[in-house]
């Protein structure tokens, strides 16, 4: 290939010239390169994607810049995270096949990724703004965090493969320092990068001051940067899934570390929730029967994943933890085990949803659920009830919540006049 070993940022003008000899990607677009068409798809925070088409078909080209593509280069990141990115499909293909876009090539030097195009899918995001449906969404999702939060962890793997991945995804470093600094920090003081939307300054003020709250998001901070369950996504939010009316596929896993197996599911409900809250501003027809619909989800993601997890557990338990020998073996019943686990990673799930309903509105990077509203008095009050419901879920994450509960205190909140 004609690649070298300095890395260069590619452009529309230059990917095929430099790509022309990597031979997967002239054959899922083309042989001959005259006929490839490239065009830049790329609109998130902080890489460059490229879909290349051709009479063969079409493909992604992804390659991280040496900086956050939101701020500019005063704030460098290193290449690496295309190398774990990489690692990171390879094991959740692995780990739940046809959950993710299926990967041709790997260039490290060149931080770059050719993968397959999603086809007709678009971002999740996209569609929930747009009040589309999505049938089996719950159970893609449910069924990817399942199987992965278990077949990446001791429950399942060997001692050895696991400890290696650990040792792999340790190198991550920069990438889940974002996580560190933008979820759990930031949105809790006046951090430089900070934004929010005019009118918030008094629900900001209750946030800030709630001493007993703050404790309890370092205390989940804590357990992010300390606990290596399971190789987590790291970012698995609405933005990070594309969707069909019938398929949903994970894409951009960069943010991969190992860490607690509620966080995925945990990021992934709140995603749903902030979605739910910001429909007011997006449609006045259908809006109950649309919001119903995407709380419904919210359910049926976590019965899925409950669903799928204790099948696992009875079938796929062959890692060091709750060993058949201590259980089955000796004619017991392991069921109180995995009540327990589950109950554990509910807590989690729960504390760092509310965390993340506090960092897509406090924060650097927000979402288009909220963002898109152009009306800022309306976004405000819609953003206050989410704050708000973050806090609530923050505190009474221990006290054995479930997504019904949850469902039923979104309802309560949606009602609410904060501000």
């Amino acid at each position: 290939m004609t690649t070298g070993p300095t890395y260069e940022p590619l452009s529309v003008d230059t990917l095929t010239r430099r790509l022309a000899d990597v031979a997967a990607l002239a054959e899922h677009v083309g042989p001959d390169t005259k006929t490839w068409q490239v065009e830049e798809i790329g609109d998130g925070n902080l890489n460059l994607v490229f879909r290349v088409t051709g009479p063969n078909g079409q493909a992604v080209v992804k390659q991280a810049l040496p900086y956050v593509r939101l701020v500019g280069d005063s704030w460098p990141l290193p290449l690496y995270r295309a190398f774990f990115e990489y690692h990171a499909l390879t094991r959740q293909a692995a780990r739940d096949p046809g959950s993710v876009p299926k990967v041709y090539h790997f260039d490290e030097a060149q931080a770059l990724i050719v993968m397959e195009f999603l086809a007709p899918h678009v971002i999740l995001r996209r569609k929930l703004i747009a009040g589309e449906y999505v049938d089996t969404l719950a159970e893609c999702l449910g069924t990817f965090c399942a199987r992965t939060a278990f077949r990446g962890s001791a429950l399942s793997m060997t001692r050895e493969d696991r400890k290696a991945d650990v040792a792999l995804f340790a190198g991550n470093v920069e990438i889940p320092a974002i996580t560190e600094a933008l979820v759990f920090t930031d949105p809790y003081y006046d951090a430089e990068l900070n934004s929010h939307t005019a009118g918030l300054q008094p629900v900001i003020a209750t946030l800030r001051g709630d001493v007993a709250l703050k404790v309890k998001v370092q205390q989940l901070l804590q357990r992010f940067v300390s606990n290596t369950e399971t190789m987590v996504h790291g970012d698995l939010h609405s933005g990070s899934i594309m969707s069909t009316e019938t398929d949903s596929r994970v894409i951009d896993p960069e943010f991969v570390q190992y860490g607690p197996m509620g966080f995925d599911i945990g990021m992934l409900c709140a995603n749903f929730l902030m979605a739910y809250f910001s429909q007011p501003a997006h449609r006045q027809d259908d809006l109950t029967a649309y919001q119903d619909w995407v709380l419904g989800v919210i359910t049926d993601l976590c019965q899925t994943f409950e669903a799928e997890f204790r099948h696992l557990w009875q079938t796929e338990r062959t890692g060091i933890l709750y060993p058949a020998a201590v259980f089955e073996d000796q004619g017991h019943d392991s069921t109180l085990a995995c009540d327990a686990v589950l109950a554990d990673i509910w807590r989690d799930a729960w504390a760092f949803c509310g965390i993340e309903m506090h960092r897509r509105c406090l924060s650097l990077a927000h979402n288009a659920d909220f963002e898109d509203i152009a009306d800022t008095t309306l976004r405000a009050a819609l953003e206050a009830r989410n704050l708000m419901m973050g806090a609530a879920l923050i505190h009474a994450a221990d006290t054995g919540l479930d997504a019904q509960a949850v469902c039923a205190m979104a309802r309560e909140f949606n009602g609410k006049d904060i501000l």
